[in-house]
């Protein structure tokens, strides 16, 4: 891996966001304030209009020369991803949204975990939160991956896979991280590494949750090879039938 002098690993951290002032202030916070402090932090923010430029503006001067942002129009949260992943320069490269945060010490054990393979994805404990509250603290094993994606608001990938094997498939619109990480796993020279520790807070919502997510996943799945093609048309055709079901009996 590589080295920034006596410094030890260099870390980017990049958050996307839109629309985010109310939660980012704690995202920033919890990069801001790790206990591991050769980081920095990438800000991809999609031309947001409300205060989530103003909250970030006001970061700046103490995370001084170690942030970048940009606002502006892009095409898509993955699309938003792969512009901060092209901006890092760190050896080490962790994705955090914007209504998410890290625990403190999360960078801490992710680059004491780290090993010296080329291409690396660690991962780690999630606590998962509905409303602010507790729901759920859970490590989902790499080796199950085909019935279920790992956490990624916890990954951390080494820039070379990155740079070397590719970055998000912007074709998928809410399940590009679980194509990655699919596609890592299928290749042998990919190191995954679990770590028991917790590292991210997750805010449950959003496009994961979606109707249109689920299909795209069965999509994904197909593609995949996990499901046959004669089973993703026989579930799609079931959605069908209960949708226009659903409809002629309201």
């Amino acid at each position: 891996m590589g080295q920034k002098g006596n410094y030890g690993i260099w870390v980017s951290i990049i958050t996307v966001s839109f629309n985010s002032e109310k939660t980012i202030k704690r995202t920033i916070e919890s990069v801001l304030f790790q206990t591991y402090k050769n980081i920095e932090y990438i800000i991809i923010d999609g031309a947001s209009t409300d205060h989530t430029v103003d909250i970030i503006k006001e970061y700046q001067n103490q995370f001084g020369n170690r942030i970048k942002w940009v606002s502006e129009p892009d095409e898509g949260i993955y699309a938003a991803m792969n512009k901060g992943i092209e901006m890092a320069s760190g050896d080490l490269i962790g994705i955090l949204n914007s209504d998410d945060y890290y625990e403190l010490d999360a960078v801490e054990s992710m680059v004491n975990a780290l090993g010296k393979d080329k291409y690396q994805i660690l991962y780690g404990f999630l606590r998962t939160l509905r409303n602010g509250e507790e729901y759920a603290i859970e490590i989902r094993t790499h080796k199950d991956l085909k019935n279920g994606m790992i956490s990624h608001p916890t990954c951390f990938v080494t820039k070379q896979v990155y740079s070397d094997l590719g970055m998000y498939d912007t074709a998928y619109k809410s399940v590009a991280d679980y194509d990655f990480m699919l596609r890592m796993f299928d290749n042998e020279n990919v190191v995954f590494q679990p770590v028991y520790k917790l590292i991210t807070n997750f805010e449950q919502g959003g496009m994961s949750s979606t109707t249109t997510a689920w299909l795209e996943l069965l999509k994904l799945q197909r593609n995949h090879g996990i499901i046959t093609t004669v089973e993703y048309n026989k579930t799609i055709l079931k959605y069908k039938l209960h949708t226009l079901i659903h409809r002629e009996s309201s």
